[in-house]
């Protein structure tokens, strides 16, 4: 019974998207099987306006708390769900998302010819599909009108500005497929990573006013079974003291930049250190503990030695930027001197005796 009510949505939104194509109805069109559209204007979610994101209707904008850093690019993210569907609440995980749905993540930064707009780089598509998630990268034109699908992309050269001011010259890496999933995949299974409670309960400046991103999607009919926000989990801003204290902000930041391989059945989990919020035995979050793989360590003994920043590989590879050494191995070509400022902090923060549990 299950796999022919799948198959009856996945014929019914096929029945849709056709039926929109070939009445020229303005409309997101959803796509569940290759071959994917060659452009990004394709996918009917935007109107673009000077680097400017316009959503169409039943295209959602949301954000992180703590978002992964990706060398101080602007992001904008997005969400559209088939009309009559909704996901399916996790208190602890990525929400479960029905066949059709379409996340978006866009890439920008400040334009250094047009003052006071920005220059969109690439728009990063995940679809879920008739046999599971679809990562897509599509890269935009010098234009600005339109980004094409580009599954293995050149480097794009780029001037960029930290919030010191410093500049930096980087070729910016767009990831291919096969990156997206060294990033998305557990279990050998493709997902979404940033759409969970802890990260979405927060409040968004909507053009119809600020509220609470769980409570909106509820109230439109994406996301069900949610409890009310305060009942929800949350994790603070990084960078932001008034929101968490010093090892939750911490955590969040390793939990949003490192988790996505460090932790069970990802890329790696074997390694035994695992960056989770959710974590709770210090072991698994590398107090005391020797490295089990054959990367880089820079001669230091543990993954983290409480109350010595500066004896911890953690730190080590996160103030790196050679290849096969630095964390993460993709991503960035920067390195982050303000979340490295944190981590250093909250391990210069933990009693030297603490004890693995």
């Amino acid at each position: 019974m299950r796999q022919v009510v799948r198959l009856a949505l996945i014929i019914g939104l096929a029945l849709v998207s056709l039926s929109c194509n070939l009445l020229g109805k303005v409309g997101v069109r959803t796509y569940l099987a290759e071959p994917f559209p060659e452009t990004l204007s394709a996918w009917q979610l935007f109107k673009v306006e000077r680097g400017k994101l316009n959503p169409n209707p039943g295209v959602v904008p949301y954000d992180l708390n703590t978002p992964l850093f990706s060398d101080y690019a602007e992001k904008s993210r997005h969400l559209w769900l088939p009309a009559g569907t909704s996901a399916n609440y996790n208190a602890d995980d990525v929400f479960e998302f029905p066949v059709g749905t379409i996340i978006t993540k866009t890439f920008a930064y400040p334009d250094e010819k047009n003052a006071g707009q920005h220059r969109l780089i690439e728009t990063r598509v995940l679809v879920r599909g008739e046999k599971g998630w679809v990562g897509l990268p599509y890269v935009w034109n010098e234009s600005q009108t339109d980004a094409k699908l580009e599954l293995v992309a050149s480097p794009v050269p780029l001037s960029v500005k930290d919030p010191a001011g410093r500049p930096h010259q980087i070729n910016y890496q767009i990831p291919n497929a096969n990156e997206c999933a060294q990033c998305h995949e557990r279990n050998k299974v493709l997902t979404p990573l940033g759409p969970k409670a802890r990260n979405l309960n927060r409040d968004y400046a909507y053009a119809e006013g600020a509220a609470n991103q769980l409570a909106h999607w509820a109230k439109l009919g994406y996301l069900k079974n949610a409890p009310a926000p305060n009942d929800a989990p949350k994790v603070p801003v990084w960078n932001d003291p008034q929101s968490g204290s010093l090892e939750a902000r911490a955590r969040a930041y390793l939990d949003n930049n490192c988790a996505h391989c460090h932790r069970s059945g990802a890329v790696a989990g074997y390694t035994a250190f695992w960056t989770e919020y959710t974590e709770t035995d210090t072991r698994r979050l590398g107090y005391f503990k020797p490295p089990n793989s054959a990367g880089y360590t820079g001669g230091r003994p543990f993954d983290i030695v409480p109350g010595k920043p500066e004896h911890s590989i953690l730190l080590y590879r996160m103030e790196s930027t050679r290849p096969k050494e630095m964390m993460p191995e993709i991503g960035r070509a920067i390195v982050h001197q303000e979340g490295i400022a944190l981590v250093r902090e909250w391990l210069a923060s933990l009693p030297e005796d603490k004890a693995a549990k």
